[in-house]
């Protein structure tokens, strides 16, 4: 019997159908058959450059989320500079010198506060509104724009940006990122738009002017929940000392804004039912309201009789701005004193404070609170003699210790090189050099007066910082995070003498 050849048709293996390969798309040629017209199984023109370069980024972001993030932050601060040196930004109507336009156009996207001008007096209107843009789009954090940029060219996330965001974002969920993404964005605005409607009428009042009440709504509740510390008044916020609907509300919206969104977001869905949060959010708690109490005390302890701070008011009021004079070092930035006024020991605490920051993937900046505590339960387990940091019925992963004590060493470098730029190009001492390079770094925003008074190389010194501030150290840990090598052998254990 003769078995007929089936020619070069579909294949059959183990009684499933195999197409034929394909061997491209098939071009239709156009009238004079010379230009194609349409092509089947891909695109020409515009459309095909798109998809070139969504496939680019796409390709970037995967490979690569730290350097991404990175970019983003970058391009995003160098857009915000070109609009701000546009003579419309400015009141005057003149172009703003690059290097003030750059410090604040990084201290807006950073969403730190430190600027070299008044915001009220030197930015006209639509300097306000770009400034404002910019605390929103920095407010979201860099890696979630990093994140969404991923989604919007390739609909989903590689292993590798998943695991960058989920270490950022602290999920624990690598399967969810674009619903916590969409999550986070509404979060963002509901809490905003709360605050907004909260701080309007005060602000309506005293300005006597209904827009003007609602335009400063808007933006004090952006600043405020994005930690930016930017003001619109000249005098900043001493005039509203006397309205405590405006500074408690303010303070509210700063410390739900350094808790992070991880944290909020587990609030919202446990309440208060404690077993249920995870150990990011318990140590997150814990630390920021032992911060809190224990900053407000000694402040409170510190400036009680001094007349240039909480001297000025009665004992209900120095008791309210003790603690927003503690809440506002965390990354808030706003003050209703001159802080060179404050005595020496609350300007080191405030230091301290500044430092440590507020939650990670939150609009804080600093260490974080959970560094904080992870390094403290370290040094309590080895004084203990445990071999595992353990908290809240869980133990803490040798990887993230390491993080942690990179992170620390990270940013100690980092204030430490700012400071001595900043000591030698102002001749300062050194109490307002650290006090401005630790706010830059941790994106506080506080001031001692100092970077309205040097030249454009310390201004620069200042952007470097907070850039650094926002997305060094996250990147940093998230790129420690991903390095993970698998060693084929393993070396004898010995101890150096340490201590």
């Amino acid at each position: 019997m003769t078995r007929q050849n089936p020619g070069p048709g579909p294949r059959r293996r183990l009684g499933r159908r195999i197409p034929a390969p394909s061997i491209g798309p098939v071009v239709r040629p156009g009238p004079t058959g010379r230009t194609p017209m349409k092509l089947e199984g891909g695109r020409t023109g515009v459309w095909a450059l798109l998809g070139r370069v969504r496939t680019f980024i796409s390709t970037v972001a995967g490979a690569s989320p730290a350097r991404a993030a990175l970019l983003v932050f970058a391009l995003a601060t160098l857009l915000f500079t070109a609009l701000l040196s546009l003579p419309a930004a400015s009141q005057s109507g003149r172009v703003t010198p690059f290097h003030d336009a750059l410090f604040v156009a990084t201290s807006a996207v950073s969403v730190t506060g430190l600027t070299p001008v008044n915001t009220g007096e030197h930015w006209s209107l639509f300097g306000q509104v770009l400034i404002l843009i910019a605390i929103q789009a920095g407010g979201l954090g860099i890696l979630s724009m990093a994140a969404l940029l991923s989604l919007a060219v390739s609909k989903r996330l590689g292993v590798r940006s998943k695991l960058i965001t989920q270490e950022g974002m602290t999920t624990g969920r690598i399967g969810e990122v674009g619903s916590l993404l969409r999550i986070v964005v509404v979060t963002s605005f509901t809490l905003e738009g709360i605050l907004a409607l909260i701080l309007t009428p005060r602000f309506a009042v005293h300005s006597g002017s209904l827009s003007e009440g609602l335009w400063n709504g808007v933006f004090y509740a952006v600043s405020a929940f994005n930690n930016a510390g930017f003001v619109l008044h000249v005098d900043g916020l001493e005039s509203f000392v006397g309205d405590p609907w405006i500074m408690w509300t303010m303070m509210v919206g700063v410390f739900a804004g350094a808790l992070g969104f991880p944290v909020v977001m587990v609030l919202l869905k446990h309440r208060w039912h404690w077993s249920r949060w995870n150990l990011h959010t318990k140590l997150t708690v814990n630390t920021t309201v032992i911060l809190l109490l224990g900053g407000a005390l000694l402040i409170g302890i510190f400036e009680w009789n001094n007349p240039d701070t909480l001297g000025q008011f009665g004992v209900g009021g120095r008791i309210e701005y003790s603690l927003f004079a503690s809440v506002m070092p965390r990354s808030g930035g706003f003050a209703v004193y001159n802080m060179n006024d404050q005595t020496p020991e609350t300007l080191l605490l405030t230091d301290a404070l500044m430092f440590a920051g507020g939650g990670s993937a939150s609009t804080a900046g600093g260490i974080k609170v959970t560094t904080i505590a992870v390094m403290f339960l370290a040094i309590m387990a080895e004084a203990r003699g445990d071999r595992e940091v353990t908290a809240h019925e869980r133990t803490i992963a040798p990887g993230s210790l390491r993080v942690a004590i990179a992170v620390l060493a990270l940013g100690a470098s980092l204030v430490l090189v700012g400071t001595m730029a900043l000591v030698a190009i102002s001749d300062e001492t050194l109490q307002r050099p650290l006090f401005e390079a630790l706010s830059a770094f941790a994106t506080c925003g506080l001031t001692s007066g100092l970077s309205e008074e040097l030249p454009p190389a310390g201004k620069y010194v200042l952007t470097a910082l907070m850039f650094a501030g926002r997305v060094g150290t996250i990147t940093f840990a998230s790129a420690l995070a991903l390095r993970q090598r698998r060693n084929l052998f393993r070396y004898p254990e010995e101890r150096p003498i340490i201590g």
